[in-house]
């Protein structure tokens, strides 16, 4: 029998939950890659059950025409934002996929409701494979951070991090802060991705994702004081172990690409995505079974995450939203 937890939500990859207005918002990856749908509730159990709402879909031709992934809903400058990647083709060049980061907006109180604006793309200095943009706000200012492949250095993606200057596009020059180092973030891909942010007692406190896909896949810590300038990359520390991984002991393999959310009780919950097992057939990408999970997250004395086993403390999901 099968130790596994039960996932919140099947088959949803890449996942993100915003808290807003007492409520929950939830977007991420489909198995088909094809487009951006959000879902809403009054608490995280009960986005389960909540219903899908497209609000974008894939052209059929074009530069955003293939493999939507990894979007995220935000707040900018009090507008709905959803920052997302795509390709023109499932074509591989030189090893990696032709992504690209896009963003649409939406001025409407309800999201899933409103009009939204067609793609902007976000450009930046480097024009090469990029994906998995947040965004953060500290201070009064608005910062993005991302993944992106530079073609001078070895492996698929670093991290950056710059100001916006406003939901579509950057206020001045990236700084890089992250490149794949350490035996785990170099297992398969060398791959440093999916950045989140979280501001906690007093520190800037960024996740990411490293390695394949596949068991391979973890997560890793940078965290900067939050009085420092995020922007120097002097200001970030970097551990260097994992901060979550593979659990064989509860079969949660793979998890990674997470984010945060606050439940109705103020606690701290880490949202993540994962599988079951590790007998992949293919390319773990064309697998759909990476299912969202959400735990608690405990601090340590001194202030920092302790994420524990992947497959402890996993919220259930609710059948019906409360």
């Amino acid at each position: 029998m099968s130790l596994s937890p039960e996932p919140l939500i099947e088959q949803r990859a890449d996942p993100w939950i915003l808290a807003h207005a007492g409520r929950y918002y939830f977007i991420a990856s489909v198995p088909e890659y094809d487009r951006l749908e959000l879902r809403c509730a009054d608490s995280v159990a009960g986005l389960a059950a909540a219903p899908a709402t497209t609000v974008w879909r894939k052209p059929d031709t074009g530069p955003l025409c293939e493999l939507i992934w990894a979007p995220e809903l935000h707040r900018v400058d009090g507008v709905w934002v959803i920052y997302f990647a795509a390709a023109p083709s499932r074509e591989i060049v030189d090893g990696l996929f032709q992504h690209r980061m896009y963003v649409i907006t939406c001025t409407a109180d309800d999201p899933l409701a409103g009009e939204w604006s067609e793609p902007v793309q976000m450009e930046t200095p480097l024009d090469s494979f990029c994906l998995d943009a947040t965004t953060f706000h500290l201070r009064g200012r608005d910062y993005y951070v991302w993944a992106q492949q530079d073609p001078d250095i070895p492996g698929n993606s670093n991290l950056y991090i710059a100001e916006l200057a406003g939901p579509t596009r950057l206020a001045g020059p990236p700084t890089r802060l992250s490149v794949p180092e350490y035996d785990w973030e170099t297992r398969g891909f060398l791959v440093n991705e999916g950045p989140a942010v979280l501001q906690r007692h007093g520190r800037l406190l960024l996740t990411y994702s490293a390695s394949a896909t596949d068991e391979n896949y973890c997560a890793g810590l940078l965290w900067a004081d939050a009085d420092s300038d995020p922007l120097d990359a002097a200001s970030w520390s970097k551990s260097p172990m994992p901060i979550l991984a593979s659990d064989p002991v509860n079969e949660i393999f793979g998890p990674g690409h997470n984010g945060f959310t606050v439940g109705e009780d103020g606690t701290d919950l880490l949202v993540y995505h994962a599988r079951t097992y590790t007998d992949i057939q293919g390319d773990p990408l064309w697998d759909p079974n990476r299912h969202t999970y959400v735990k608690p997250i405990r601090w340590d004395d001194d202030g920092f995450p302790d994420f524990g086993r992947a497959g402890e403390d996993t919220l259930a999901p609710a059948r019906h939203d409360q």
